[in-house]
C-alpha cells in the first residue's frame, strides 16, 4: 500500500479523528469502557446445562441460546474455538448437546452433519475431561472413567507439591469445586440421550515411563481411595472446600469474574446442600444476568453468555489511546474514567499473598468485581493511564499509582519476569495431572506481561531500579530465535513483539540494539501484501502459522506500535500499515474484526475483545501522527 492509497481513502489524521470520536462515544456515563468479550458456544451450552441440572431452565432461555448456537455452526457441521479456526471436537459435541436439548431433530441436516463429524473423530470418548464431566452430571458418561479429584487437595500446605498455590488462579478456583462435584458423583436427567455420539473407541493410555504415565497410575490409586476414603478426613476436606469456595465469592455473585469457577462453584455448593434460595446461590445465579447479552434478530431473541468482562482493562487502554490521539489530559472523559479506575483499586489481600505474605495490596483486576485476584497486567496499564490524566485530586491519583507500583514490583518472580496473577507460579508438574487436558493451569512469567510492567516502571521513573534491570534481562533471554516474542495473552508473536519492543526502548536499549533490529526484521518479513499484519491462533499449536494470518486492525496496530517505538515512522512498512488502517476503516470510525486476537488459554480458549479493533488502532495512529508532527517541527 502506498501514499497514493492514503490520499485516495483518507489522511491518517482524518482516520484518527473519526476513530477517536467513535471511541469517546462508547464511554459509559459512569466513566468506563467495556466492549463485548466474545468466546465460543461452550459458554452458552454449559449455561443451559447448569440451569437444567439445577431445575431452573426455561423454554425461552433454551430457545434463545439455541439460536445463537445454530448461528455459529460452520458449513462442515462443526463449531470452532475461534472465528475461522478448525472444527473442535469438544466444542462441537457440547453444541450438539445444547441443540438436542432445545429439541432440534437429530436427523436434520445440521445435526446429522455435526454427528458424522463427531463420530469420525472418535465420538464423545475423545472429548476433553471438562466436556465429559458435564456429560457425567447427566448420566451420559461414567464417573469411573474420569480422573479422580479428591477434595483433600484443599488441605495440602503450601510447601507440598500440587497444593493450591501451585495452580494458576483461574485453575485453583475451578479445581476446588470440581473436587466436590466429582466426589459426590451426581446424576440427573438431561431429558435426551446421546448414545448416537458414541464411537465405541477406547481412550488411549499414556505409557508408564513418563510423568503422565505415573499420574495415571496415581489416578488408579485415587479412584480406590474415592471408594474407601478416610471418613473423618473426607468430611473435613469437604467442609474446608465449601468454606474455601464461599469465601471467594465476589460482590457481584461471581467467582473470579469468569465462567468456569462460577458455574462449578454453584454446582458444588448446591450438591453440598445449599438451597437455591440461599444467599450465596441466589446471588451467584442473579449475577449471571449481567453477563448475558440479548439481541433481537429476524429469527427472534438471541441470548449468549460472556465468559468474562473486561471493564478495567478496556477503560485504561481507552484512556491511553485517547491521550495518544491528542485528547487533553484534563478532558472530562478522562477524569471520569480516572474516577472509575480509582474506585476499582483493590486494597485487600488475596490468594497471591500466599507467595508474597509481606507485600501490601494495591493492584487492579480485569473485571468489575474480582477483589481476590488483582492482576499484574491490568495494574501496569492502570498506572500508565492514571499517570497521563490531569485529575482534580492529584494526591489520590499519585497515592494509588505508588501503591500499584509497589504491588506489581513485589510480584516479580524469581527469574525476573512477571506472570499475570501470581508470583513464582511455575511448577510444571501440575500440567501432567490427568484432568489438566484443557488450557494452561499455571501462570509463569510471560513476555507481554513482563514488558508492560517494565514499560510502566520506566515511564514512572523507576527505570534504573533492579526490578527493571532483571525484567529487561528476562525479555532479552526469552526473545525467540526468529526475533519475535511469544504472546501469552494476545495472538501471538505479533502481540508479544508489539509489547516487548516499546518496553525495551523505554528501558534504554539503543534503537540499533541487535534484539530490536531482529524484532523489526521479523515484523517486516511478516507484513501482509495488503499492508496489515495478522496471526492465526493456530500458531500456538503449529509453527507454520507463526506471524501468518489475515490482516486485522488490532494486530496491525500492535506491529505499528513496535515499529514506531524504534522511530521507524517514515518507512515503507509503517506507511503501508497505516494505509491498511485507513483503507479498511468503517464509515463510523471503527474497524470490522471478526477474528479472535485475544488469548485465554493458548491452544484451547480464545477471545474476541470487541474493543481491540478500535482502541489499539487509535493508539497506533495517534503515535504515528505525533511522530510526524515532531519530524516536521510541530507544524502538524
Amino acid at each position: 500500500m502506498t501514499e497514493e492509497v492514503l490520499q485516495r481513502t483518507a489522511a491518517p489524521a482524518e482516520v484518527l479523528a473519526a476513530a477517536r470520536e467513535h471511541l469517546l462515544s462508547l464511554q459509559h456515563e459512569r466513566g468506563w469502557w467495556k466492549g463485548e468479550l466474545e468466546t465460543n458456544v461452550t459458554m452458552d451450552v454449559e449455561d443451559l446445562l447448569l440451569r437444567r441440572f439445577l431445575g431452573i431452565l426455561t423454554t425461552a432461555e433454551t430457545e434463545q441460546a439455541a439460536r445463537w448456537i445454530r448461528s455459529r455452526q460452520r458449513a462442515d457441521g462443526t463449531w470452532a474455538q475461534f472465528h475461522g479456526g478448525p472444527g473442535d471436537l469438544s466444542t462441537t459435541v457440547e453444541a450438539y448437546v445444547g441443540l438436542k436439548l432445545a429439541g432440534d431433530d437429530v436427523d436434520s441436516e445440521h445435526m446429522a452433519a455435526a454427528r458424522a463429524w463427531i463420530l469420525e473423530r472418535g465420538g464423545i470418548e475423545e472429548t476433553r475431561v471438562f466436556t465429559r464431566i458435564w456429560l457425567a452430571l447427566f448420566g451420559e458418561w461414567s464417573w469411573d472413567d474420569l480422573p479422580a479429584m479428591p477434595p483433600e487437595l484443599v488441605l495440602l500446605p503450601p510447601w507440598v507439591p500440587l497444593n493450591l498455590a501451585d495452580w494458576g488462579c483461574w485453575a485453583r478456583q475451578t479445581i476446588v469445586p470440581l473436587t466436590v462435584v466429582c466426589t459426590l458423583r451426581p446424576r440427573r436427567d438431561l431429558g435426551v440421550g446421546l448414545a448416537e455420539l458414541r464411537s465405541g473407541r477406547r481412550r488411549r493410555k499414556v505409557p508408564s515411563p513418563s510423568w503422565a504415565g505415573a499420574f495415571q497410575v496415581l489416578d488408579g490409586a485415587l479412584h480406590g481411595y474415592q471408594r474407601h476414603p478416610l471418613r473423618g478426613l473426607r468430611e473435613h476436606a469437604m467442609r474446608r472446600a465449601a468454606e474455601w469456595i464461599v469465601a471467594r465469592q465476589e460482590a457481584d455473585g461471581s467467582w473470579g469474574g469468569i465462567q468456569p469457577p462460577w458455574v462449578y462453584s454453584l454446582l458444588a455448593l448446591h450438591l453440598l446442600g445449599y438451597p437455591l434460595d440461599h444467599p450465596v446461590l441466589r446471588q451467584g445465579l442473579a449475577g449471571l444476568e449481567r453477563f448475558l447479552i440479548r439481541e433481537e434478530t429476524p429469527e427472534g431473541t438471541v441470548r449468549r453468555l460472556e465468559a468474562c468482562q473486561s471493564p478495567v482493562w478496556d477503560t485504561v487502554l481507552s484512556m491511553q489511546a485517547l491521550r495518544d490521539a491528542g485528547l487533553a489530559a484534563d478532558h472530562p472523559a478522562l477524569r471520569r474514567a480516572a474516577d472509575f479506575v480509582l474506585a476499582e483499586e483493590i486494597r485487600v489481600k488475596g490468594d497471591w499473598s500466599v507467595r508474597r505474605p509481606d507485600l501490601a495490596p494495591g493492584g487492579w483486576a480485569f473485571e468489575f468485581d474480582n477483589d481476590g485476584y488483582p492482576d499484574i497486567d491490568d495494574t501496569a496499564e492502570v498506572v500508565l493511564a492514571l499517570n497521563r490524566v490531569d485529575h482534580e485530586r492529584p494526591g489520590a491519583v499519585n497515592a494509588a499509582i505508588d501503591r500499584g507500583v509497589r504491588w506489581m514490583s513485589g510480584m516479580q518472580s524469581a527469574d525476573g519476569g512477571w506472570g499475570a496473577f501470581d508470583a513464582d507460579n511455575t511448577r510444571e508438574l501440575v500440567n501432567e495431572l490427568p484432568f489438566c487436558d484443557f488450557g494452561a493451569v499455571i501462570d509463569p512469567p510471560s513476555a507481554d506481561v513482563t514488558a508492560h510492567v517494565v514499560e510502566a516502571l520506566c515511564v514512572l521513573g523507576r527505570g534504573d531500579g533492579e526490578a527493571v534491570r532483571r525484567g529487561v534481562r528476562w525479555l532479552l533471554d526469552h526473545q525467540e530465535l526468529d526475533g519475535s516474542w511469544f504472546g501469552r495473552w494476545g495472538a501471538n508473536h505479533v502481540y508479544g513483539t508489539g509489547a516487548a519492543v516499546p518496553a525495551l526502548v523505554r528501558a534504554g536499549l539503543r534503537r540499533d540494539h541487535l534484539a530490536l533490529r531482529r524484532a523489526v526484521r521479523w515484523l517486516e518479513v511478516h507484513q501482509n501484501d495488503d499492508g496489515g499484519w495478522g496471526e492465526d491462533l493456530r500458531s500456538y499449536d503449529d509453527p507454520v502459522w507463526v506471524g501468518r494470518g489475515r490482516s486485522t486492525a488490532s494486530q496491525t496496530a500492535w506491529a505499528l506500535l513496535a515499529l514506531l517505538a524504534v522511530d521507524l515512522h517514515d518507512t515503507d512498512a509503517v506507511r503501508r500499515g497505516v494505509g491498511f488502517l485507513a483503507e479498511t476503516q468503517r464509515p463510523d470510525g471503527t474497524w470490522d474484526e471478526p477474528q479472535f486476537t485475544g488469548t485465554g488459554f493458548p491452544g484451547d480458549f480464545y477471545i474476541n475483545y470487541h474493543l481491540y479493533r478500535l482502541v489499539f488502532p487509535v493508539t497506533a495512529l495517534g503515535r504515528y501522527e505525533q511522530a510526524r508532527r515532531e519530524q516536521s517541527g510541530g507544524s502538524g
